[in-house]
């Protein structure tokens, strides 16, 4: 990895000890109790952990804060929230549904296989205590290579030196149904499973020829890197997403903008899902509903839409996009007193 990436990494992963470490702080003891909960993200250059930790806080509002109206926060009074790390939407999921953290933020298609115990889940059963808060921003599948590299698309990637994605990652559970779909097995790359600050380093020093990341965009990692060096995002063909939706109607087509990253002026047809955010149908009602007010506050907007153009992507209007399981019951109640389409049950409210 180069030492500018590296230490970018470092430096949010300090942030992020520093953060736990105030909030910590923060929830002395008083009259008050404090709660504490988890959202489980991803890699630390990822945009799960990026948008997260800006939810993380604004949902926050420790024992003996100010007020929301005279400066303080505007969370759910006694809960202190924190982002945690994690390899990505499968080993999120299930976490959440083994109780070993109380949520996390999972691609769709990834969280609806969970549901249903299919896919790479068919092992661990149905996970019918997974209920969604949230539909939190769009996503798309990257596949980035040096702008001076031979791959040109997904046909090229034979015999080629790439990163699928983490383990426990949904980028490597859709790294692994795109090769398929294009006719290729990962037998036929040399295939490593990085982190994404790890990948793109490695691109960098041209020690690998792309990695794939599924992230809403812009991705920081992918960003820093075309900051420093030239590259390329390839396209995925309409053939590829007509046989990938031949197995599952959560594959949808999304462009990447020109634009979006340093040095890339045309538009990238590519594949799109959505970030959902995962909670157990065990948590209390009341708290969910609190968590669900505090995310779509007006206070929590402005803190979203002055982080970076990531953060604007986070709108109320998309809360229930996408959705591949039920909404949590206390989520439904707050959508259903705001006018949006849930059912008395708590039914998906979904749309596509």
């Amino acid at each position: 990895m180069s030492a500018k990436l590296g230490a970018w990494s470092c430096r949010l992963g300090a942030v992020t000890i520093f953060v736990l470490a105030l909030l910590w702080g923060l929830a002395a003891p008083s009259g008050q109790e404090t709660r504490f909960f988890r959202i489980g993200a991803a890699a630390t250059s990822g945009t799960f952990f990026e948008i997260g930790g800006v939810i993380a806080s604004a949902i926050s509002k420790p024992a003996d804060s100010p007020p929301c109206e005279h400066g303080g926060n505007c969370g759910v009074p006694g809960l202190v929230a924190v982002t945690q790390a994690t390899r990505g939407s499968v080993e999120n999921l299930r976490m959440i549904a083994t109780g070993q953290i109380e949520s996390g933020i999972g691609q769709s298609d990834v969280a609806g296989w969970a549901f249903a115990g299919t896919g790479i889940f068919a092992a661990d059963g149905p996970m019918k205590n997974l209920r969604a808060i949230a539909s939190l921003f769009p996503e798309s599948l990257q596949l980035v290579v040096r702008a001076d590299s031979p791959i040109r698309s997904l046909a090229d990637l034979k015999n080629k030196h790439i990163s699928l994605g983490q383990t426990g990652s949904g980028t490597l559970a859709d790294a692994r149904i795109v090769l398929s779909a294009a006719g290729l097995t990962e037998k036929d790359i040399s295939a490593e499973y990085l982190r994404p600050s790890a990948a793109a380093g490695n691109v960098m020093d041209g020690s690998l020829d792309g990695f794939f990341l599924i992230g809403g965009v812009p991705v920081p990692a992918i960003y820093e890197l075309a900051s420093t060096t030239p590259i390329r995002l390839i396209p995925i063909s309409d053939d590829v997403l007509g046989k990938m939706k031949q197995s599952s109607r959560s594959y949808r087509r999304s462009i990447i903008s020109a634009g979006t990253y340093p040095g890339i002026n045309v538009e990238t047809p590519s594949l799109g899902f959505y970030a959902l955010w995962i909670v157990s149908a065990d948590a209390p009602d009341d708290l969910i509903y609190g968590i669900t007010r505090a995310l779509w506050n007006e206070a929590t907007q402005h803190l979203l839409e002055a982080h970076n153009a990531m953060g604007r992507q986070v709108r109320f209007d998309n809360a229930l996009d996408g959705l591949s399981v039920p909404l949590h019951a206390g989520a439904a109640r707050f959508y259903r007193e705001a006018g949006l389409p849930v059912d008395d049950e708590g039914a998906l409210g979904k749309r596509d």
